[in-house]
């Protein structure tokens, strides 16, 4: 995938144009154990400052690495370069939206420590913000973006993967990216940011309302020094950031999905108590009835830990109770509509008593989640209790 030549013309040794940066900017950089790396990206930035005589300031967003990253940073006497270690909610994501929040100037860009994202294409960013971009990536997957010839399989698919599971919320080709700039002013007007794992660029897309995504190709490359952070633990972390996205960007159509998704999990659970009691010898009566009942407990559990996470500060006593009545509505809505399209328009249909019950199922569902969403676990205003309510999307208990 890799083109060396075309990768020069990318990276600045061929241009056909100079790029002329009118407005400051604030390029932010998250850092642990990056002491090696430290000193060639400043000098890099120093070199792209001269070039195109850019203002700018340059913030390492240190997570307490205590290697000597204050002391590279000091060492380099740059008075437009700063560390800022930070000691408390460590992190890639919180380190870069704290650096944001720090930054002074019109423009923030956003580049990894270990030179993987070429500083030279900043000013390409930029360009791309000035043409009527919102939010502009640094990518590896439009044309004229590549990556080193090394990249394994499971690299490739792990990103493949991570980009397919985003695509609902994008249009992009490189979501994953974590090179991008945007306007300090699109940032500022973000609410609830609360990102976890290490994909900020698709939680500020998102939660920053950014509908027009440019994409500028880069060449990835590996790092210089150091290790890689990204590990299983940050991996399952993007999956938990994802869903958190999916609440936020749709809302009812994600709480309706999954509660469908707990419901399927209670008929596994009702039919697995009823097959073991039935295994045990119980009368088939107080294993239809265990099976329903234990059914039943565990799907409000599941609801309320997954599908009303917001609702977890109710009292869950009221809240079971709420459940059970608005689960037995449910099921006189299911007979309900059932019996009266089986008697009337699926009177004399082959399968009809199928048809209809699968109907009634269908209407007695949605009941059922109408009247959880709505009364059981109803959402309040933020200013309702004192006691703030969890993040939609937490699973901690």
């Amino acid at each position: 995938m890799s083109t060396p030549a075309a990768t020069a013309d990318l990276d600045g040794a061929d241009r056909l144009a100079r790029i002329e940066i009118l407005t400051p900017i604030s390029v932010v950089v998250p850092t642990y154990k990056e002491v090696l790396n430290i000193p060639l990206v400043i000098e890099r930035i120093a070199a792209i400052r001269d070039e195109h005589a850019i203002e700018i300031e340059l913030l390492f967003m240190d997570d307490d690495s205590n290697d000597g990253s204050v002391e590279a940073v000091e060492q380099a006497g740059r008075e437009w370069a700063r560390i800022v270690v930070r000691k408390q909610n460590r992190g890639l994501s919180p380190a870069v939206v704290d650096g944001l929040r720090e930054a002074s100037h019109p423009v923030v860009v956003c580049m990894d420590c270990d030179l993987s994202h070429p500083p030279e294409k900043i000013p390409d960013l930029v360009l791309a913000l000035e043409s009527g971009q919102q939010f502009v990536l640094g990518s590896r997957y439009v044309p004229g973006g590549t990556t080193d010839d090394d990249w394994g399989l499971f690299r490739w698919l792990n990103s493949y993967v991570a980009t397919l599971l985003a695509r609902p919320l994008t249009s992009a080709k490189d979501p994953m990216s974590g090179y991008f700039a945007m306007r300090k002013a699109d940032f500022d007007a973000a609410r609830h940011l609360n990102p976890i794992g290490y994909k900020i660029a698709l939680e500020l897309i998102v939660k920053c309302g950014i509908e027009n995504v440019g994409e500028v190709p880069i060449h990835f490359s590996d790092r210089l020094h150091g290790e890689s952070k990204l590990s299983l633990k940050e991996q399952l972390k993007y999956i938990q950031h994802l869903r958190r996205l999916y609440i936020h960007k749709f809302g009812t159509a994600m709480d309706l999905l999954q509660f469908l998704v707990v419901g399927a999990s209670g008929t596994i659970v009702n039919l697995g108590v009823l097959s073991l009691l039935q295994w045990l010898g119980s009368l088939e009566a107080l294993a239809l009835a265990a099976g329903v009942g234990v059914s039943v407990i565990s799907n409000f559990l599941l609801n309320r830990r997954f599908t009303f996470s917001y609702a977890r500060a109710g009292n869950p006593w009221k809240q079971l109770v709420g459940f059970i009545g608005a689960s037995a509505v449910g099921m006189v809505v299911n007979y309900a509509v059932a019996l009266t399209l089986r008697s009337t328009l699926l009177e004399d249909v082959p399968y009809g008593l199928q048809f209809a019950a699968i109907a009634g199922i269908a209407c007695g569902m949605l009941f059922n989640f109408l009247g959880n969403r709505f009364i059981v676990f109803k959402k309040r205003h933020p200013g309702a209790t004192k006691k703030p309510a969890p993040e939609p999307g937490d699973t901690a208990l």
